[in-house]
């Protein structure tokens, strides 16, 4: 099989020589993965898209780091790579750190699960990348420009380490625009597609991705190890899931024996894709769906008295930007006190965030508050954090965490 021509790229990268404030310095030589403009104090001025800034130190003139430069965002250069050491950035060099990904994942892949993330961006060394994995497919995201001139190397060596027969590219917003590439968001640039809806398995419980008009790359496989243990604790209870999405808390509880889940997001296609996400799997519970704004059908649930053994509330992201992180405080805070009153006598709430501007400890903090002031006693019985395949490797690049409550 062969790849597509709309991967190849005509634009030959240079090497541009980078001198950096004392700021900007210091960030590198932490081996912190972003450099901003405001940092940068000398660099050539023809500098474009993905070419390769050899990062100088200040006074001793030596190579502290190798990044890619991106004009296009105030990160403007990608680190690739940060330390004294000499290193190319080839073939061999993606390669290598490829299948560092894979052998980090790998206990994961031996817990009858097939969807997995292989390549969690800056986190595993290639910023503004994600490569995710649905059984034979790899769905690759690119976030930036940068990635293009290197785009066949890394996934010809994706498609080897992965064994995956179809490769599916995926494009932010800003670069559907750029008019440096041929290809289109949900372009297969390798293998056959027959359907763009995508079966896999996740710790032995069937689901399936849109990988072609499904969020991000199709699904949020973060939560796997949370939608696992929700399943296990939901066996002859009643569960409501809210901001569902495609189903991933409710479809556990279903499959471990839930007596009736409700799923609620705002999204009616969503709600489709729960529906059909629970029919992959054997179950004999009822799933019932409401679909409407979280905060009220909420509001309207309490009002109506119904109350539920275990309460999963996994929000989307409340802080984009810095200015956003008061409301979405404010937000958590109010899911927290609606969480609580919709969870039955010794039932279960669990609270989740996916917002990296609000840290774990501010998140558990507000929760903590929150639910003291409701007069119920109950135990934080487990915080959790990022699966294995979605490992952390600098502070910024944390942003999951999960808080399970049980009620007295």
């Amino acid at each position: 099989m062969q790849f597509s021509n709309k991967i190849n790229s005509n634009y030959q990268p240079k090497r541009l020589a980078v001198k950096l404030n004392s700021k900007g310095e210091q960030f590198v030589v932490k081996g912190h993965p972003w450099v901003f403009s405001n940092n940068i104090v000398k660099i050539n001025n023809d500098a474009t898209s993905g070419d390769l800034a050899i990062i100088f130190s200040k006074n001793k003139n030596r190579v502290i780091g190798l990044g890619l430069y991106d004009p296009n965002s105030p990160i403007c250069i990608k680190m690739l790579h940060s330390g004294l050491e000499k290193i190319e950035i080839n073939a061999d060099f993606f390669n290598h750190k490829i299948k560092e990904s894979y052998v980090k994942r790998l206990p994961l892949l031996k817990t009858n699960t097939t969807g997995y993330r292989l390549l969690f961006g800056e986190n595993d060394g290639f910023p503004g990348l994600i490569a995710d994995v649905y059984n034979t497919v790899l769905v690759v995201k690119l976030y930036s420009e940068i990635w293009l001139p290197y785009l066949q190397t890394i996934l010809s060596s994706l498609q080897k380490v992965s064994k995956t027969e179809t490769i599916v590219i995926r494009l932010s917003r800003g670069l559907q625009q750029s008019k440096k590439h041929y290809l289109k968001d949900g372009d297969i640039v390798f293998g056959v597609l027959e359907n763009e809806v995508v079966e896999f398995v996740e710790h032995g419980v069937n689901f399936s991705a849109n990988v072609i008009k499904g969020h991000k790359t199709g699904y949020f496989l973060d939560h796997r190890a949370n939608r696992k243990q929700v399943g296990e604790w939901s066996r002859e209870k009643t569960v409501l899931d809210v901001f569902s999405y495609a189903g991933g808390f409710s479809v556990h509880a279903l499959a471990n024996g839930a007596n009736k889940v409700t799923s609620l997001d705002i999204s009616k296609q969503a709600l489709e894709i729960a529906l059909q996400n629970g029919k992959l799997n054997n179950y004999s519970g009822i799933h019932k769906t409401i679909a409407g704004d979280a905060f009220d059908e909420l509001h309207k649930l309490i009002k109506k008295g119904k109350t539920f053994d275990v309460v999963v509330i996994d929000p989307p992201s409340f802080a984009k930007q810095q200015s956003d992180i008061e409301l979405a405080k404010k937000k958590y805070g109010q899911l927290a006190s609606l969480g609580e009153k919709l969870t039955a006598k010794n039932g279960t709430l669990v609270l989740a965030s996916c917002s990296s501007r609000v840290t774990a400890q501010s998140f558990f903090d507000i929760n903590d508050r929150i639910l003291a002031n409701q007069n119920r006693k109950f135990n934080n019985i487990l915080q959790t954090y990022h699966d294995i395949d979605h490992p952390v490797s600098f502070p910024e690049g944390a942003y999951l965490k999960c808080g399970y409550y049980k009620f007295d």
